[in-house]
């Protein structure tokens, strides 16, 4: 298998999930040439790693012909043909993009479907691939950062032992812990140095958050995601909800307390002995802050 390509749509937490597949591709295949069409800024975490070759967006206006009526022609064709392998992990109800592949004689065209609901999510990935003789997955993979990530987050952060780093939003306010619990949190935690990470989907919280003028505190806000894995994996501690950011800390192997509600923990969560998952019922109003800083802080 000389070439692979892999459609894989969605956000932060949808791309991490799909590490796992990559990481087995790349051990299958370690010279093959593995590129990516999805979240492109969250797929170059995996180019830095050496499992991705290459990574494009999914916004681009050339992937909508393969819902077209038109035949793929060109140079898009070529350089599509130019793939032995085409993974198919985007919505395609009415078979628009597969009817497309295979785009010549020996290139092969697998579907794998865009919903979720295997345990955790990162099996769904492996269910229609047992004719390549993957290795079996490991569902904790971990992103491999290069040393100048590291060094690039020891100067935007000032050196601290034992930093905690706390991501109080997400994309979805049904899975947010209170604002105010977590003011209450980042008070209880005191003296502990803290690292808040806020980020596009964050205002609420970035607005309350700003105000905080602690040299205890420091604040990563939309910081880009390479810099920001590096300094997740300086933390001793990540503490989040079911988001994207906590996929991220988990794949750089930060020990991780996530906050779970509506969303099931045996499928998003991500796993690993490194994680721990507090959850009371669906609704995370029912989830107090002495019960985390009891976790966070032990005594």
């Amino acid at each position: 298998m000389n070439s692979i390509l892999i459609l894989r749509g969605g956000a932060l937490g949808d791309f991490l999930v799909t590490l796992p597949l990559l990481k087995a591709l790349r051990r299958r295949w370690p010279e093959s040439r593995i590129e990516l069409v999805g979240n492109r800024s969250a797929a170059e975490l995996a180019v830095l790693d050496g499992c991705l070759d290459a990574a494009h967006g999914q916004e681009e206006a050339r992937w909508a012909r393969f819902y077209s009526s038109e035949e793929l022609d060109g140079p898009f064709r070529s350089w599509l043909e130019t793939f032995d392998l085409v993974l198919g992990y985007w919505p395609d109800p009415a078979g628009e993009l597969a009817r497309h592949f295979p785009l010549r004689v020996g290139q092969r065209f697998v579907v794998g479907g865009a919903a979720v609901e295997s345990r955790p999510a990162a099996a769904h990935f492996f269910l229609t691939l047992d004719s390549l003789e993957l290795p079996a997955p490991e569902f904790s993979a971990r992103l491999n950062l290069p040393a100048a990530l590291q060094e690039e987050a020891e100067r935007r952060l000032p050196f601290a032992l034992d930093r905690i780093a706390l991501h109080p939003g997400s994309g979805a306010a049904r899975k947010n812990w209170p604002l105010e619990r977590w003011e209450a949190l980042v008070a209880a935690l005191s003296p502990s140095p803290l690292l808040l990470i806020l980020g596009e989907a964050d205002a609420s919280a970035a607005a309350r958050f700003r105000a905080l003028d602690e040299p205890r505190i420091q604040k990563a806000e939309q910081w880009p995601l390479p810099p920001l894995a590096a300094a997740l994996a300086q933390c001793r501690l990540f503490v989040g909800h079911d988001t994207g950011i906590a996929h991220l800390a988990a794949a750089v192997g930060t020990p991780c307390l996530l906050l779970f509600g509506p969303t099931d923990p045996a499928v998003w969560a991500p796993p690993g002995a490194h994680i721990r998952v507090l959850r009371h019922g669906e609704r995370l109003e029912d989830l107090s802050v002495d019960a985390v800083r009891s976790i966070v802080a032990p005594g």
